[in-house]
């Protein structure tokens, strides 16, 4: 009887672990970002269009560049449609925590201070920043060293690497931050700064813009890895993020996308 007792509670045991094993994973799969995209059929990109080549907007209103077209991958391989949410920058991290998207690609470097708020994937590039100087100064300013000095006013992007690069290596220059970087790269162009300091990408595509009427300084001074951002606790997102952005590198097709954007300047006829 003690036998046959024991036996039977020992089955309730069993049967009711299941049934909470059986919970807790209904419950995680509610809260995975990727169970909520696959059942809404739907992924939502957050990004701020204005930083090319990664994402701007073209002539027809339409946001286009490199992380426009590794989010259409993303969105293709997962059978859903994507939905681009343009944010502007200040908000786009608490945006992404209230749910406004479901993953920020939008050329964000990887900090310590972000990583606190958000987990970034692997990282899909590695940029760094570059200084664009005002022709008036051409021949006096040979690196960012050179810049670190009252005398001199350097622009940045507020809010970004490029702003707390500035702060940090140039801590003696006059810093004026501006809420664009096409703002900051005229304000140099024009002269009425001495320099501006942003991403390597950013800056090429400018100098190539304006030849001639700039210096540009195209050794980076720093090391700045870009990555996707997702909430935290959600790490079966990021395991399909890797895993894609492994496949889309070892398929030839981030090779591509990549050359498209940074190995040729034909798109730049077709944005604003």
């Amino acid at each position: 009887m003690k036998k046959l007792l024991a036996f039977a509670m020992l089955v309730v045991f069993v049967l009711a672990g299941a049934a909470a094993v059986q919970a807790a994973s209904i419950e995680l799969e509610k809260a995975s970002t990727l169970s909520q995209i696959l059942n809404r059929k739907e992924l939502r990109i957050g990004l701020e269009a204005g930083y090319m080549p990664f994402e701007m907007k073209n002539k027809k209103g339409e946001i286009v560049g490199f992380d426009v077209d590794m989010a259409t991958k993303m969105a293709e391989a997962m059978g859903v449609k994507l939905t681009l949410v343009n944010t502007a920058w200040d908000g786009i991290i608490p945006a992404l925590l209230t749910d406004k998207f479901d993953l920020l690609a939008s050329g964000m470097t990887v900090t310590q201070e972000r990583n606190l708020k958000v987990n970034f994937a692997d990282p899909y590039i590695t940029v760094g920043q570059t200084i664009l100087v005002a022709k008036k100064n051409e021949g006096q300013i040979k690196s960012y060293k050179d810049l670190n000095d009252p005398k001199y006013t350097v622009a940045t992007k507020l809010g970004t690497t490029g702003d707390f690069a500035t702060k940090k290596y140039l801590p003696n220059a006059k810093r004026n931050a501006y809420e664009t970087e096409q703002e900051g790269a005229m304000e140099a162009l024009n002269g009425k700064v001495d320099a501006f300091v942003y991403d390597h990408p950013f800056n090429a595509i400018y100098n190539a813009r304006n030849a001639g009427k700039m210096v540009f300084l195209d050794q980076p001074f720093t090391y700045e890895p870009l990555a996707w951002a997702v909430r935290k606790g959600d790490p079966d997102f990021l395991n399909w993020l890797n895993n894609f952005l492994r496949q889309l590198k070892g398929d030839g097709i981030y090779e591509d996308i990549y050359g498209k954007w940074f190995n040729s300047t034909d798109w730049l006829k077709d944005v604003e």
